[in-house]
């Protein structure tokens, strides 16, 4: 018989803050007025973010530039192994909602995301969506240093239903969202049920998780950012836990931090694209063409903007130029500053 997982950790001043603050951000993206094409910009870019970052934790030398190409489906110059873990990982983070079934996470939807993530990556083809039978250590791939050795091949299958029980327990459901996408990270790579792609695996499980206790935050934070911007406090991050007591508590506090920050980033720009309330109550839904959000998040990345740069940027006349401008102002979303020759427009506030 398997025995249920049960994690060890403790609630400190520093991991009940973060709560506290990732919820308050949560709160102001959900509330906040986006217009609906930069919700799917939003999406696209927290996506992409994504797949770089977790592919790029692992060696892959794309850069986000490419990443975001491949995205498009344009071609880059790179291995077919490389390009192919970016497409992988951005069908799976893509379609994150089919791992599960009826809102659990089961063994065979494990499988089933490892073997999409690492569909035809594998020295091994055998070895996707299959837990491993042999022996891997968990290393720094900067330093080359041995963090941990996974359990033996032989108690995989055990360890991953007990966590998977876990995973799916009354108990389990009790905890914040963040906390067991947390809890569910680090005893992934623990088990390392898999002999390549378990960190990028664990990654997803957590996004997966997010979704699935309904925190997901309409998709718009790459919480892998965060770890691949420091990939030396990640993995000392994973390396801090005993492997006698798998205490949690400072893994813990890096992860809540993590998240933290990444969905800070998202709601900083989801404040900036967000319209004030009342217009949404007096216009309704303001639906923008394509040349007016550029204009827009011109002016939201350089605070103003000019009619000639308006000209230049889709090389349109003074007159069209102005009649762009003319639109936004009637729509009350940016008004005039300046006089004669030194006019320009800014985002109106209030």
């Amino acid at each position: 018989m398997n025995r249920i997982f049960s994690p060890n950790f403790n609630y400190t001043h520093k991991i009940v803050k973060n709560l506290i603050d990732i919820a308050s951000a949560r709160e102001t993206i959900l509330n906040a007025y986006l217009v609906p094409k930069w919700e799917v910009s939003l999406r696209r870019d927290a996506l992409i973010r994504a797949a770089h970052a977790s592919t790029a934790i692992e060696g892959n030398p794309l850069s986000l530039e490419e990443v975001s190409q491949l995205a498009r489906g344009i071609k880059v110059t790179a291995t077919r192994k490389a390009q192919q873990e970016v497409i992988n990982y951005l069908k799976v983070l893509e379609n994150i909602e089919k791992y599960q079934e009826q809102g659990k996470i089961t063994g065979k939807t494990i499988l089933k995301l490892h073997k999409d993530i690492t569909r035809e990556t594998l020295e091994a083809p055998e070895h996707e969506g299959r837990y491993r039978e042999l022996q891997v250590y968990v290393g720094n791939r900067i330093t080359g240093e041995v963090i941990f050795m996974p359990p033996s091949p032989e108690e995989v299958p055990a360890l991953m239903s007990g966590f998977i029980e876990w995973l799916n327990s009354s108990d389990s459901s009790q905890l914040n969202p963040v906390i067991i996408a947390g809890i569910s990270h680090y005893e992934f790579v623990r088990i390392h049920p898999f002999v390549d792609g378990n960190g990028r695996t664990a990654r997803a499980l957590a996004t997966l998780i997010l979704y699935l206790r309904e925190f997901d935050i309409k998709k718009f934070f790459a919480l892998d950012d965060y770890y691949d911007s420091d990939r030396t406090a990640y993995y000392n991050a994973l390396k801090s836990v005993d492997q006698e007591t798998l205490d949690l508590t400072d893994w813990l506090g890096y992860f809540t931090e993590g998240v933290l920050l990444s969905i800070s980033k998202a709601k900083g720009k989801v404040l900036q694209l967000s319209l004030e309330k009342h217009k949404k109550e007096a216009k309704g839904q303001v639906a923008l063409t394509e040349k007016q959000m550029k204009i827009i998040e011109h002016i939201i990345s350089n605070e103003r903007i000019t009619s000639s740069e308006i000209q230049k940027m889709f090389k349109i006349s003074r007159q069209a130029a102005h009649k762009e401008i003319l639109k936004l102002i009637e729509l009350n979303l940016i008004e005039q500053k300046g006089t004669g020759k030194a006019v320009y427009y800014v985002l109106k506030q209030g």
